[in-house]
């Protein structure tokens, strides 16, 4: 159970990133760290004490696997994340070309 709740902490300070952070740069680590508490509370949800893999074979049982499904989620999710990682990190990229600042409250004087 403290697990759970280490996940729920780590995700309320990425989300505290995403929040109340002003540079990009920084908004953008929020980000990863949320989705790194995602996968850590996916990989628990299919995790059993000495849980066997999930491989059939004639002479064994099929008792106590470890749940595949949230391993597959957990790579779905790796994959995606990458690739909204990279969006971000290219939008940012232009951003500081055009405004030449990282900072939001800067970008939002700027607009006009």
């Amino acid at each position: 159970m403290s697990l759970y709740f280490l996940c729920f902490i780590l995700f309320c300070v990425g989300l505290y990133c995403l929040l109340r952070k002003r540079n990009i740069i920084k908004i953008i680590i929020g980000l990863g760290i949320i989705e790194y508490s995602v996968n850590m509370f996916l990989i628990l949800i299919g995790y059993r004490t000495n849980g066997r893999a999930p491989i059939f074979a004639r002479n064994q049982e099929i008792s106590n696997m470890v749940d595949p499904l949230p391993q597959a989620l957990c790579l779905t999710t790796i994959v995606i994340g990458l690739s909204i990682t990279l969006l971000v990190v290219g939008l940012a990229v232009r951003i500081y070309e055009k405004y030449g600042t990282f900072d939001i409250t800067k970008i939002r004087r700027l607009k006009g």
